[in-house]
């Protein structure tokens, strides 16, 4: 007898293999935990046997590719003295492993290794508790580190949330929170020197939505593409629309290929002002709107809008992926 999709039979199939999966993902957690937590007790036990001092005349600074050699006598490969050296500094980044372990309890060594190849130790902690919470996968985590979303983050913080990045991660709790600077899209494919239009701006990123939804941050999520606003007999169309469930509140998205002007400003207010009356609920908070430009202009942001306003915001957006001495230029300059 042929089964339908709403028959006992599909329904057994599918709460089988619900389960399974759930098993499956539960296993490759446990076993990412255990080699993490066993690799940090072998840089344990290699500290504790440096600071007694034992047989240092003999080994010295050779002690791991002593070591080394007679692991790998033993137990085959991933005990070179290079990773005999990264399991020591596992160990010094969490002395204290029952109070950290929240931060990497979702990782496993492939995340926790290109963490730990980061100079900045700040840098490192923003990155170790951002992965873990986030569950990202280490491409993601690597698009992040690439796109030097810690350096960008900072841009938008005063000195005290630049010390709760590396202590506590990215917390949302105003509108601000939400903005980074620059946007970085080098996911769209587009070329930086060649001709586009702002159509095809917002179909590459209709195209790309989970790696511009990786790129916008924690909470969101995509609502409307040209969402239409009727105002008597007119029509009016925003480019992107998105929610953000930690704030709760809309994200409206202009998206422009050159500088910021006024009748842009005007327009997009008009369409805050639409959504903060019309759409937003009253328990939801005031709607937050950002136009996407090739160039911002913030003389113009700064005399056209009124100092109160503090949900609207003009940000660049970058089609590559800076180097690291680009990123820095643009930073000393964007802070001048």
């Amino acid at each position: 007898m042929k089964k339908t999709e709403l028959s006992p039979y599909a329904t057994l199939k599918t709460q089988i293999a619900s389960l399974l999966q759930q098993a499956r993902q539960q296993v490759i957690h446990n076993i990412n935990t255990t080699i993490v937590q066993t690799y940090r007790h072998i840089g344990k036990y290699i500290v504790e046997y440096e600071q007694d001092g034992n047989e240092r005349v003999e080994y010295g600074s050779s002690l791991l590719q002593h070591l080394s050699q007679d692991l790998k006598k033993e137990f085959w490969r991933g005990f070179s003295s290079r990773n005999l050296y990264k399991f020591r500094q596992l160990f010094l980044t969490f002395p204290n492993f029952a109070d950290d372990i929240g931060k990497i309890q979702n990782l496993g060594w492939s995340h926790i290794e290109r963490i730990m190849h980061l100079k900045n130790p700040d840098e490192q902690q923003f990155f170790f508790i951002e992965a873990s919470q986030e569950k990202r996968s280490v491409k993601e985590l690597d698009r992040q580190i690439n796109s030097a979303l810690y350096e960008r983050l900072m841009l938008s913080k005063d000195k005290e949330g630049v010390m709760k990045l590396a202590k506590e991660g990215e917390v949302i709790q105003t509108s601000q929170d939400l903005i980074r600077q620059p946007y970085i899209l080098e996911f769209l494919g587009l070329e930086p020197h060649h001709r586009y239009t702002e159509k095809d701006l917002e179909t590459a990123i209709i195209n790309n939505l989970q790696y511009f939804l990786l790129e916008m941050g924690k909470g969101f999520t995509f609502v409307a593409r040209q969402k239409r606003i009727k105002l008597d007999i007119d029509d009016f169309y925003i480019d992107l629309v998105f929610y953000n469930r930690l704030l709760r509140c809309h994200l409206l998205i202009d998206l422009k290929i050159w500088k910021v002007s006024h009748q842009d400003l005007g327009q997009m207010q008009m369409y805050v002002n639409y959504y903060d009356r019309e759409i937003k609920l009253s328990d939801e908070n005031p709607t937050i709107w950002l136009i996407l430009c090739k160039e911002q202009n913030d003389l113009v942001l700064q005399y056209t809008l009124s100092p109160e306003q503090k949900h609207i915001f003009a940000k660049e957006y970058k089609l590559y992926l800076p180097t690291k001495e680009e990123l820095k230029k643009y930073f000393a300059t964007y802070l001048e």
